[in-house]
Formats: structure tokens, sequence, C-alpha cells
């Protein structure tokens, strides 16, 4: 199969956790792809609705700064060939590969749901973070809306939020974000992982240009918003050698604060990875891998709690010493900014009444 121009995967990988690998052994499989004498079309973009009962997610792990997220898509656009949130689309019974970034699913009713959530009597409040598995301004979102929604519901009701993406799309939604940061109820993380275009093209296909998204930390901070810039992930042998340049620049585009994780393979983005890996870096593929096994106690992942978000040895431990320097030097991480929840009331009107 010749891999779809703009895309990440290199194809569908199959799933032995669910249903998937009995779905490509009958072959049907093959029907979506279009095959004709062995040239796919352009892969195109399909976007099913959703309609869950709630919105929110809890979480209760010791490695992430938040309690509660929401994810207005699931799939994302960008195709990050290392997104960890790839696995998910197993789910729905289709593959972590190309369908994770081509059949996605938008939930219109979130807004509506986060009110219902937020009028509940036994709610108590907590920062809400958007963007944590999937980006919540991926293209489709200038034309679903669903995170402005979102966005406009935690505005009325003074709850905190903190978001992280890796689009200039963010700026769009200033006129609700500066307020709200003003009263202490607003970051947003953007994420850079590498300034080569070259290199953000083949990793990160549909996602904004690094330096669009540097631009957008500037417009988000002369905005007032507390701005944080994700290096997440660090690929070894591919864009570890960038640390120092990525917090120069971050600091430069007037960024607070910044951090790094290195590159994650839960599941079946591993096979992903190498199959990619194999098609773009050919020359480094078995370097690139066994620095990442070195990371990860000799496996692909590392899925424990503690571990996982940092990385073990001394090439986590040199990953981390760079880093840290490199935010002394540019006055980065001087302080942690908190989001206020003491102001946070209740929905008004009639769906807020109902409890």
């Amino acid at each position: 199969m010749v891999k779809p121009a703009g895309r990440g995967a290199t194809g569908n990988a199959t799933s032995k956790r669910f249903a998937l690998p009995d779905r490509e052994a009958d072959g049907d499989w093959l029907d979506t792809q279009g095959l004709v004498d062995g040239a796919p079309p352009p892969l195109r973009t399909s976007v099913t609705m959703l309609k869950p009962r709630t919105i929110l997610t809890r979480n209760s792990s010791p490695d992430v700064p938040f309690s509660q997220s929401i994810n207005a898509y699931a799939g994302c656009e960008h195709g990050c060939i290392y997104c960890f949130a790839r696995p998910t689309h197993a789910y729905h019974d289709l593959s972590p590969g190309l369908d994770f970034e081509s059949r996605l699913f938008a939930k219109p009713d979130a807004a509506q749901l986060l009110r219902a959530e937020l009028s509940k009597p036994s709610y108590r409040v907590a920062p809400i973070a958007l963007g944590t598995s999937t980006d919540p301004y991926q293209p489709i979102e200038g034309e679903w809306r669903i995170t402005r929604a979102i966005l406009d519901v935690l505005a009325e009701t003074n709850h905190p939020v903190a978001i992280t993406t890796k689009s200039h799309r963010v700026v769009r939604d200033i006129d609700i974000l500066a307020p709200m940061a003003a009263k202490g109820l607003a970051m947003v993380c953007v994420s850079v992982t590498s300034l080569d275009a070259k290199v953000a093209r083949t990793v990160e296909p549909r996602a904004p240009t690094p330096e669009r998204r540097l631009a957008a930390v500037t417009k988000l901070a002369e905005a007032g918003i507390p701005t944080y810039v994700s290096i997440a992930p660090v690929i070894p042998a591919i864009t570890d050698h960038e640390i120092e340049h990525l917090v120069e620049r971050a600091a430069r585009a007037g960024a607070r604060h910044a951090f790094f994780i290195p590159v994650r393979l839960p599941h079946e983005v591993a096979p992903l990875f190498r199959a990619w890996l194999s098609e773009h870096f050919p020359d480094r593929a078995g370097k690139v891998m066994a620095v990442i096994q070195s990371l990860r106690g000799g496996r692909d992942n590392d899925p424990d709690f503690f571990t996982r978000m940092k990385g073990q040895g001394p090439w986590a431990e040199l990953l981390r010493v760079r880093f840290h320097r490199a935010c002394r030097l540019h006055g980065l991480n001087r302080d942690r900014p908190l989001l206020d929840t003491s102001q946070f009331r209740p929905p008004s009107g009639a769906q807020g009444e109902l409890f």
C-alpha cells in the first residue's frame, strides 16, 4: 500500500486487543482503502457525531496535573505519528493508524452536557483540562466550534480551564480566554516539538507550522494569558538536539513556562512508529529505538506511573539536565501559576434549575 500524501501513519495498524484482526482477516477492510490498480486516491477526512451521556472524564493518575478533562473530538487530523491517543480508536473498531487521523468523531452536545454536569449539587470544582487526548483546535473545530462552546460555559460559570494544543487556532478564542485569564481562570499550553520545518511536516503532517505556533504563543502572552510551551514528545536522534533552541524560542515568544516528555509508544503506537521510522529515517531507525528502549526500561513503552512521563536511565537524566539548564538560562519556570477555583458559580437558567 502506498502511504497517502499528507498523512502521518504509513497504514492502518491492527489491534490484538479488540476486533481489528478479525476485520482484516476477512479482507473487507481493503474496500475502504479505495485501491485501484494499487494506487490509493486522496484520503478524505470524515466526521461522525458521537452522542455521549456524559462529557467529563475523571483521572486519578499521579503523573498528570489535572483530575478531570473534556475531549470534544475523537481522532485527530493533525496525524502526529507519536500520538499516544491513537489506540483509543480501536474502541470504535477502527485502526489507530490512518483511521485515527481521517475518520474523526465530534461531540456536538459537549457544552450542553457540561452545563448539566456543572449544575449538579454533587459537582466539586477543579480545573478542567482540554486537549489531553486529541487536539481541541484541530481543523474541524473551525466548522464545529465545540471547543468554543465549552469555553462559553466555563467563562459564564467562572470555571478554571487549562488548554493543550499544537494549533495557532487557539488565538481565535482570545476574546474568551483573556478575560478568564485576568481572573486567574485560564492557561494555555502550546506544543512545539521541532523548529525544523521538514521534520515537523514529517512527524506532525497536518499540524500548523512551528512558527505559527510560536506566533500564537506571542499573541496569547500579549493578551495576558499564562502560556506554556510543551516540548512533547522529545524523539531521540530526531528532535532531542533541539531542546535548548526550543526553550530559547519559547522564552523569546513570551512563554513563561515549559516542560518536556520523552516519546511514549503505548499499544499500537509502537508498530506504527517503527513503520514510520523505516520509511522516513531508515538510516537511524535502529538507533532511535535503542535509545527509546533505554529510556523505557528495555521496552518500547513504559506504562508505569512515575516513570512513564519522565523516562529512566542516563538518557533520561541527560535530557532533564539539558532542559532545566536551558530553562534557567532563559528565565522559564520561575513560578507556577495556579488556577482559581473559588469563583465558580453553577450555571443558571432552565438547564441549571433541573438539578
